[in-house]
């Protein structure tokens, strides 16, 4: 059986297939059928998909959504195979957004980091256990996106809008996108509300010291 922090077993192949598979994952944790595959990958606990690696209803299988490495032990898989459905991602604050959290097996350090923050946020003795995050993660991904001020929002942490998903960071917004970000040049007001993508806990997290790893555009400027 899969233990729920288990991380990719196989190295992700690059196979032949006539279109992307649909397992690629937007901020609100929908899943698309796009060409980029994003810095890490995850699962939802099992397999969502069937023998012609198309998607059936489900979109999880158990509580525990994690974030892995792409590369981890020079393991190899075939995407979308006998095994649980492998979910890709642009950067690390797009995979939080969605509601998974740092693999405690091939990003220990980083899981131990964000159980640290998650710590401190809820002034807890300890760092909290892996089931013990799932739980809350899995009511708060479930339910509708919390209303808040823009200036309330933690670096790190994705909101929507009308445009689209962005992400705030170091005081500046970038429009999100599978293939990475772009500034955006509009002002923004710091007062206004906004719809928070990124879970509660997850927010928490962010604004007691987690650093996500972002894609190398979050950096850039045009």
């Amino acid at each position: 059986m899969l233990h729920a922090d288990a991380p990719p077993d196989r190295r992700p192949e690059t196979l032949p297939r006539p279109s992307p598979l649909q397992n690629r994952c937007a901020p609100d944790g929908t899943l698309h059928a796009v060409a980029a595959r994003g810095l890490f990958m995850g699962n939802r606990g099992g397999r969502l998909h069937g023998p012609d690696r198309q998607l059936g209803a489900a979109r999880w299988r158990g509580r525990a959504w994690i974030c892995c490495r792409i590369d981890f032990r020079d393991r190899k898989r075939e995407v979308m195979g006998a095994g649980y459905t492998e979910i890709f991602f642009l950067d690390e604050a797009t995979a939080l957004a969605a509601g998974h959290r740092p693999c405690f097996e091939c990003r220990r350090a980083d899981a131990q980091a964000f159980a640290a923050a998650w710590a401190r946020a809820r002034d807890l003795a300890r760092p909290p256990k892996a089931p013990e995050m799932d739980r809350i993660l899995h009511a708060e991904r479930r339910a509708t996106f919390e209303t808040c001020r823009l200036r309330d929002l933690p670096d790190g942490s994705i909101f929507a809008t009308g445009g689209g998903f962005r992400l705030k960071l170091d005081h500046e917004i970038h429009a999100w996108d599978f293939d990475g970000y772009r500034p955006v040049e509009t002002e923004t007001d710091p007062d206004g509300a906004v719809a928070a993508v990124t879970p509660p806990a997850v927010r928490a997290a962010l604004s007691a010291g987690y650093r996500p790893r972002l894609h190398p555009s979050a950096r850039l400027r045009s």
